[in-house]
């Protein structure tokens, strides 16, 4: 079994508006459905990550700073 490609950065917070999780950007629908997904489904929507999530905490969260 090969390695799933992730996103996740092991901060999982939902944004306030239920739409995007603060630490890796991906949707809850997306988050849900992950291990599911065809690797190539997976890596098109890595990457699109950075233009929709707040970039400042996911290079705080790549730092292994708090935000």
């Amino acid at each position: 079994m090969s390695k799933i490609s992730s996103p996740c950065v092991k901060l999982c917070i939902i944004h306030p508006d239920g739409s995007l999780c603060l630490g890796c950007g991906r949707t809850l629908d997306e988050i849900g459905r992950w291990a599911e997904m065809p690797e190539t489904e997976r890596l098109a929507i890595m990457a699109r990550l950075d233009g929709r999530e707040i970039p400042s905490v996911r290079r705080a969260a790549r730092r292994g700073r708090s935000v």
